[in-house]
């Protein structure tokens, strides 16, 4: 409905125009709330279907009894036709959920546009490098967002989902991003007990995201430099910010949320490609990162994240402070969640699927009419893995104004099929930060 439309339209009459309108949003508009009351149908609209895509659609499938996922975009018609298979097979026992006709099914860089157009709710999960064109667009229609983390791959992609966010909240509707860490019971209340007090004032926090090598989907003589690129879209910081932004931005928000959402005053760091020597095939990025991050009060954030085969496994979050220390994440599953001060805890209740638990809390807030909106929490701990990669890149010192003043934009200036230069790989000391 219109900005005009007049609050007193009934819900009744608001549903019986939407009906008349196949790509129409069933979405409520009373007042200043934008929701879907009751059982009203929410159409879903999947905008990038690799695996986390997938996994995302059908998570929000189970997450409340009347959601239909509606409509699919991919840049590439293979993928969108493996996930819809795979989302299919997962939602068996409820067909009627998945109703992704083959005119609602947008290939090429222009499908977000209309999935947007003809769905309520939009998951969006292509690469990083996307997500704030993709989001701009979707807050703008006032559609309520699932985004994937993180949520850019730059400072001018930050500053764009924080406008973003600001819009989702004068439209009243919902954006919640994938930091599903914190929506684990598990680590909710091990942190509500560290912000209680019970390991004393934080001091220190050390996040490690250590693994082994990630997928690679190999050469064609038929692709153009750009679909080598999205294709393979890790190896490549425009598209995935880097290992250290893609994946390890995980550690970094929950080291946020620990300590209440307060920001560095400047990291250092070191990195490099020890193992990811062929350029050809690993493109820009790198495959290790050790960062110290320095906090205004004297604390410190150590992280160190590290992508390289046979090499040891550890995905940790530890935390001290002055009366003890919370184990977070431990290296392994059953010493995570713990309180080690003069109260020793455990958590021992029941846990939950983090994955499915964001999108039952997304849910549930179009539902009520209380948008969930974190888009600038996870624009800020986004800013900051980027400053730990920016720091380890260039071989300087950053500091967290420098990083937000940052005219650093790695998006290409056109989106078309043909040649795309690939950017040096970046040098300590010869890398200049923008």
């Amino acid at each position: 409905m219109s900005p005009e439309t007049s609050s007193a339209t009934s819900r009744r009459d608001f549903l019986t125009t939407s009906a008349a309108v196949t790509a129409g949003a069933v979405t409520l508009n009373l007042g200043s709330a934008v929701y879907a009351a009751g059982n009203e149908l929410l159409k879903v609209g999947l905008i990038g279907c690799g695996g986390r895509g997938t996994g995302a659609a059908i998570n929000a499938l189970n997450a409340d009894s009347q959601v239909q996922l509606y409509a699919m975009a991919d840049t590439f018609a293979d993928r969108l036709d493996s996930s819809l298979a795979t989302i299919r097979r997962e939602m068996k026992h409820h067909p009627e959920k998945v109703a992704v006709a083959p005119e609602r099914c947008f290939t090429g860089f222009d499908g977000y546009k209309k999935v947007i157009e003809c769905c309520d709710v939009v998951l969006l999960c292509t690469p990083p490098g996307f997500r704030p064109l993709h989001l701009r667009a979707a807050v703008e229609a006032k559609k309520h967002v699932f985004c994937e983390k993180p949520v850019a791959v730059d400072p001018t992609g930050v500053r764009s989902v924080i406008e973003s966010a600001e819009i989702a909240k004068k439209n009243n509707t919902s954006l919640l991003c994938g930091f599903c860490y914190r929506y684990e019971f598990a680590k909710r209340e091990t942190v509500r007990r560290i912000h209680d007090g019970q390991i004393g004032d934080v001091m220190i926090l050390h996040v490690s995201y250590n693994t082994g090598g990630i997928w690679h989907r190999g050469f064609n003589d038929k692709w153009s430099d750009m679909e080598y690129q999205l294709r393979n879209w890790y190896y490549f910081t425009w598209l995935s910010g880097d290992h250290i932004v893609e994946q390890h931005c995980h550690n970094i928000d929950k080291a946020c949320w620990v300590l209440k959402e307060e920001y560095p005053i400047a990291a250092s760091a070191v990195g490099g490609r020890q193992v990811r020597t062929d350029s050809k095939k690993y493109g820009n990025i790198y495959d290790h990162f050790a960062v110290v991050f320095e906090y205004e009060n004297g604390k410190k954030v150590f992280s160190n994240c590290r992508q390289i085969p046979g090499a040891a496994n550890e995905v940790s979050d530890y935390v001290y402070g002055t009366k003890g220390r919370a184990i977070l994440m431990g290296a392994k599953s059953e010493d995570s969640h713990q309180i080690l001060s003069d109260k020793v805890w455990k958590f021992s209740g029941k846990n939950s699927d983090m994955y499915d638990q964001e999108h039952i809390e997304l849910f549930a807030a179009i539902r009520a009419g209380k948008p969930i909106n974190d888009g600038v929490q996870s624009a800020y701990s986004t800013l900051m893995a980027i400053m730990g990669r920016e720091a380890a890149y260039t071989g300087r010192r950053l500091t967290w104004k420098q990083m937000l003043a940052s005219k650093q934009d790695l998006m290409p200036k056109t989106l078309e099929w043909g040649p795309m230069p690939v950017a040096p790989v970046p040098m300590p000391g010869i890398t200049k930060f923008v």
